[in-house]
């Protein structure tokens, strides 16, 4: 540190002037700069820009532990420690989250479905509970809203939609997309959301009923009810909407894009601590090949 501040005031100042103010021998000062650059700090100029580029990769959110589990999946043998170091010394750090707003919007007339889940958001396979909710953006356009449909087991979004409007509609398209990214029988299929109109009406509880799915509900302007639904939402919010280098949002069609391309990340390459550090597109095809295995273990 003693001989970085006197480079960077040395031509101003003086070396000698300096090193009497800090009471530091000129030759000590000429002799630090004389030594060959240590082993480590050789390797941490190798290895900051190494961590930069999968920073940056990563929508520049990921902390120490993240980047430390990316840059092994990436072959680099660092530790943990080092990396939140090496962070310090690119001038890099995670995001952190935000507060929540509230946008479920209740319709006092329409029949609700029991809550079948009561906050234990954990399922044994793919397809057996999905979660779903509404957040907003605000954009130069105006509002706009967006619908994530989550799969507790492997926390893939496995449908969602952006629309200038929240009502039934969008959820029905990402509902369809879904039932068509899945294309499998979805019977016995839990589907949880919160109160909200669109969730208490009539077309979609129809909707779920053709698929197989039946619905599930929160209680009223209570998150942990619809937890999971929400801890996506604030990683949309966080990461993309509101993270670094992103917007100004102008229209529902750069939402749109911006969100396509966040969501193909999200399942295929950010690291999930529930699932281990592993995205969920691996993390489910790890669990197909169990099941291939041990259908043929039965087999033999």
């Amino acid at each position: 540190m003693t001989v970085r501040f006197i480079d960077d005031n040395r031509k101003e100042l003086g070396v000698e002037p300096i090193c009497r103010t800090l009471q530091v021998a000129p030759s000590t000062y000429y002799a630090a700069k004389a030594r060959p650059p240590s082993a480590r700090s050789l390797k941490d100029a190798l290895m900051v820009p190494v961590l930069l580029v999968i920073f940056q990769a990563n929508y520049s959110v990921y902390g120490a532990h993240k980047l430390w589990r990316a840059a092994q999946r990436a072959g680099y043998d660092l530790g943990r420690d080092q990396v939140a170091r090496l962070m310090r010394l690119a001038g890099i750090h995670g995001v952190r989250r935000g507060r929540r707003v509230f946008t479920t919007t209740q319709d006092g007339d329409a029949a609700r479905a029991p809550d079948l889940v009561r906050r234990h958001f954990v399922a044994d396979r793919p397809n057996a509970l999905w979660v779903t909710d509404l957040t907003y953006v605000p954009t130069w356009s105006g509002v706009v809203y967006v619908c994530f449909i989550v799969d507790a087991f492997s926390r893939m979004i496995v449908g969602w939609r952006v629309a200038a409007h929240m009502r039934t509609d969008m959820v029905l398209d990402a509902l369809e997309m879904a039932r068509w990214q899945r294309g499998t029988p979805l019977e016995g299929l839990i589907t949880h959301s919160d109160a909200g109109s669109q969730f208490t009406s009539v077309r979609y509880g129809e909707r779920l009923a053709e698929i197989g799915a039946v619905p599930s509900i929160g209680s009223i302007g209570d998150s942990y009810d619809n937890a999971l639904a929400e801890t996506v939402n604030g990683l949309y919010k966080t990461e993309l909407i509101k993270g670094p280098g992103q917007g100004p949002w102008k229209t529902v069609e750069d939402v749109e894009l911006a969100t396509l391309s966040w969501v193909y990340w999200y399942n295929h390459e950010r690291l999930h601590g529930y699932l281990s550090d592993v995205p969920p597109v691996e993390y489910e095809a790890a669990y197909t090949a169990q099941q291939a295995d041990q259908t043929l273990v039965g087999i033999q």
